[in-house]
């Protein structure tokens, strides 16, 4: 079947010695692996298909999806919104390869989602026209959970301890809860969007709230595993 859709780009893997298997998160049928052959020569062709498949680039392809667990492939490919400053920018960049782990980590091979689509569309073009970006990644998280199923309900008066498991404050701790300090956090992010509180947070407490999301995702994602580029990510906002 010939689709026609976007599709953002979450990992490039190069594939013997000229070739790469890209996988992508699309609108039209959640995530998806392509094979791309001759990815890795001197032509000019090659040159810009390895710029396309750089972390978060958002295409518009043309692909023959089989849809049968093997690998699709590709028959046209443009660019669809090309970044202006992420690839230039370490702090953009770094949250970039970030997102794309975890958003490897994070999404089914049988979902479409076409509402998390728009979402990280919409984020990934404001990251790219803002400079101001410091809590970017983690308002990016906390929201992602909306279109995940595991968001965290409101926090009433007296609930001074979040939940983990159960995903909602409480007014007693557990052995699942977030002490009272860490539920501050948490309940301080719920409001944020991209365009307020970007300075609201210090360093230390952005590594604490990385660390409680993290936990968060892999509470409630079976199979999740930890992104690699963390590390580089709590070393870039210090």
């Amino acid at each position: 079947m010939l689709i026609k859709t976007k599709a953002i780009v979450l990992s490039a893997l190069k594939y013997q010695e000229k070739s790469l298997i890209v996988k992508c998160f699309t609108e039209s049928d959640g995530l998806k692996s392509y094979f791309v052959h001759n990815a890795f020569s001197s032509s000019k062709t090659a040159s810009r298909k390895i710029a396309y498949f750089q972390p978060l680039t958002i295409l518009e392809i043309e692909a023959s999806h089989k849809n049968k667990g093997t690998l699709e492939t590709f028959k046209e490919i443009r660019l669809s919104s090309p970044f202006a400053t992420v690839a230039a920018d370490i702090s953009k960049s770094t949250i970039a390869l970030f997102l794309s782990e975890l958003l490897h980590h994070s999404i089914r091979e049988e979902e479409k989602n076409p509402d998390l689509f728009a979402f990280l569309e919409t984020a990934l073009l404001w990251l790219d026209h803002h400079d101001e970006v410091a809590n970017f990644h983690l308002v990016t998280l906390l929201q992602m959970t909306k279109f995940l199923g595991f968001y965290p309900a409101n926090r009433q008066d007296g609930e001074n301890y979040f939940d983990m498991v159960e995903g909602f404050f409480t007014e007693l701790p557990g052995m699942n809860a977030l002490d009272a300090s860490e539920t501050e956090l948490v309940s301080r992010l719920l409001p944020l969007r991209f365009e307020n509180g970007q300075g609201i947070f210090s360093a230390s407490e952005r590594r604490r709230l990385l660390k409680i999301l993290i936990d968060y995702y892999a509470l409630h994602l079976e199979g999740f595993r930890r992104p690699k580029s963390l590390e580089v990510l709590q070393q870039i906002f210090v």
